[in-house]
């Protein structure tokens, strides 16, 4: 079977982790309009299953993460007269895509292998913890094509760098390199390639041992409070805050402490 004919999106589960590779590294993993459509099917399979807890996000091969949108299936749909697209990706295939889905509960890994470009960077900035080897590269070079970062990146960038730092990489595309990402702070940790899985590993066990409902909870009072009044942000109600407090894990993790034992979670 033919990549062209193979799945865009590959989806393994085991031990409460959900791996998901961007499937097409023939083209450095640009994302055409059925990568969207499988990412969709994923990302709805992913929440929806109680009984993983993290997600690891990767592109396949070693040269990229992804390189963002496919600009040559981009360049057909226009001279076929399709309609223009924007920011954000309402009323297309796999809508809502993660860089839109501000509920997404469960903690994201971007495992960076390289190139991390355009939608591909967007995607990156849109999980919570981002591993990268020191061969990544990240940048939005929208600009030099004529295009916006219409996957968020405008937004997310602008939110997660010094507003002068970020303008000065969206207008004109340049290039942010590993060691740089990791002094802007836009990743968690940066290692040699051959040291990279294991650098997942390490993060995604460390999300393991913590209580998946306190880790969800955590993730959607950060998500949701960034851009709240400090006191507003303590009188909001956060479900999963409240699925959390009234839980199981609630108890459990005290009783673990106080018997000096290892917390068994159930996640109800």
């Amino acid at each position: 079977m033919s990549q062209a004919d193979g799945p865009r999106v590959l989806l393994e589960k085991k031990d409460h982790v959900a791996r998901v590779t961007l499937n097409r590294p023939a083209v450095l993993n640009a994302m055409d309009l059925r990568t969207h459509a499988e990412l969709a099917e994923v990302w709805d399979d992913v929440e929806h299953d109680d009984d993983v807890r993290v997600v690891v996000l990767t592109g396949a091969g070693d040269r990229a993460f992804s390189v963002g949108q496919d600009l040559r299936e981009r360049a057909r749909l226009t001279a076929a007269g399709a309609a223009p697209t924007t920011f954000g990706s309402r009323g297309q295939p796999g809508w809502p895509r993660l860089t839109e889905r501000f509920a997404f509960s469960k903690p994201a890994i971007a495992r960076v292998n390289g190139y991390a470009l355009g939608g591909g960077f967007e995607l990156a900035l849109a999980c919570d913890l981002v591993v990268a080897c020191d061969t990544a590269v990240f940048a939005l070079p929208e600009a030099t094509l004529g295009l916006v970062p219409g996957a968020g990146g405008a937004f997310r960038l602008a939110r997660q760098l010094p507003l002068k730092t970020a303008m000065g990489h969206m207008l004109t595309g340049r290039r942010i390199p590993a060691d740089l990402a990791l002094r802007f702070g836009l990743v968690n940790q940066v290692v040699p390639a051959a040291e990279l899985d294991a650098c997942v590993e390490e993060w995604t066990a460390d999300l393991l041992r913590s209580a998946p409902l306190a880790v969800r909870a955590i993730k959607e009072a950060v998500m949701r409070s960034l851009d709240m009044p400090l006191e507003q942000a303590f009188e909001t109600r956060f479900g999963w805050e409240e699925r959390r407090m009234h839980s199981e894990d609630a108890v459990e993790g005290p009783r673990a402490f106080a018997e000096g034992r290892v917390p068994v979670w159930r996640g109800r």
